[in-house]
């Protein structure tokens, strides 16, 4: 009997060739199947959340009981916005500090048009300061420092903001002081009035379509 392997139709190559094509295929597809899994939280972290979305959205807040001599902290964009309701003393004392600040007429482009003036607020709610709480130095919050005189903050101290990281000084209006690393005033973020006690951060829509 010749020992020579058969060759033809039916013949066991045949069945090993079907048996290794069908393997393959099967691989394949688990590999592709694979693939896809592995893409999958790669592509869904390429999809805008909702609430990224949301940190991006106007923050409407009621400011009728706000009381003066109050801050309030709000958060937009994922930073802390300072609502402030400054008491009449209190934007008194603004007009002792120009010779003090580094930008008292905020002529450095850091706040909207309607706000480029002594208070850094709206003509209309001159009272309302509204800022964004970063230091312009290296960014952190500054603290809140309304009591006066304060010699070991400045000899010439009417109340304001004092950054605990280095030292930088702003006053009730967010202007910096001079000689302090801080280069420039506390940004002022665009915000509006929709009513007389509703502050809506993030948006002055009106300003456009006026």
């Amino acid at each position: 009997m010749n020992d020579e392997t058969i060759s033809g139709p039916g013949s066991s190559l045949d069945v090993d060739a079907a048996r290794r094509r069908l393997l393959g295929t099967a691989m394949g597809a688990m590999a592709g199947t694979g693939a896809v899994a592995a893409a999958w939280p790669f592509l869904a972290s390429m999809r805008t959340s909702a609430k990224a979305e949301a940190l991006g959205a106007p923050v409407e807040t009621d400011i009728s009981t706000l009381q003066p001599g109050e801050l309030r902290t709000y958060e937009w964009r994922g930073k802390p916005v300072w609502v402030l309701k400054r008491t009449p003393d209190m934007l008194e004392t603004l007009k002792q500090n120009d010779s003090y600040l580094r930008d008292p007429k905020s002529s450095a482009d850091q706040q909207p048009p309607y706000a480029a003036n002594e208070e850094r607020a709206r003509s209309d709610h001159k009272d309302i300061f509204v800022a964004v709480g970063i230091c312009t130095h290296l960014g952190c919050s500054p603290m809140f420092k309304p009591q006066h005189p304060a010699p070991e903050i400045h000899p010439h101290w009417q109340g304001g903001f004092f950054c605990p990281c280095h030292g930088s000084k702003f006053d009730l209006a967010g202007r910096v002081y001079q000689g302090v690393p801080a280069p420039l005033n506390l940004v002022i973020p665009p915000y509006r009035y929709a009513g007389a006690t509703t502050l809506i951060i993030g948006d002055d829509e009106q300003e456009k379509t006026a």
